[in-house]
């Protein structure tokens, strides 16, 4: 009884839930030249729902509106460096497809070499210690001496 009654919520639920948002439509400019910006600029911006992709590829209902807003932004005369500087002030650095080098970013542009580089030399220092425990050292006079006696006390016993 209760798993009949467990369904029947969850189909109503299913059935009283708002459908999904229709896509965005995009309304190039009309005028040519502005429209060519626009696109430029949607290349450079990264979709943040997506976020390997720029908004000029993004199926994402986010990413039409941000091509809406730097359309509305170019059309009113802004340059691309005013929309792109809008956008970062509104979703940070994050939503620029190559973010500047700054001390906020400088981990994300080095941090790829700098494992790398400790990478090789782990593997260096590795190396060299296997290297040098292969090695033998001959024995002094003293440890001769020393080993000479305890294997003749072994044949002894």
């Amino acid at each position: 009884m209760k798993r009949a009654a467990l369904i029947l919520t969850a189909l109503i639920l299913m059935a009283s839930a708002p459908p999904p948002p229709a896509p965005v439509e995009d309304r190039p400019l009309a005028d040519p030249a502005q429209e060519a910006r626009a696109q430029a600029i949607h290349e450079s911006l990264r979709c943040v729902v997506c976020q390997n992709e720029s908004i000029a590829e993004s199926g994402a209902v986010l990413a039409a509106d941000l091509r809406q807003v730097v359309r509305e932004r170019v059309s009113a005369g802004d340059s691309d460096k005013e929309v792109r500087a809008f956008m970062v002030e509104r979703y940070g650095d994050f939503v620029l497809l190559k973010p500047p080098f700054e001390a906020a970013t400088w981990l994300l542009w080095l941090g790829p070499f700098a494992v790398v580089l400790i990478g090789a030399g782990a593997v260096f220092a590795y190396l060299r210690r296997r290297r040098s425990a292969g090695e033998a050292t001959p024995l002094t006079r003293e440890e001769r001496a020393r080993l000479d006696a305890l294997l003749a006390e072994e044949d002894e016993a």
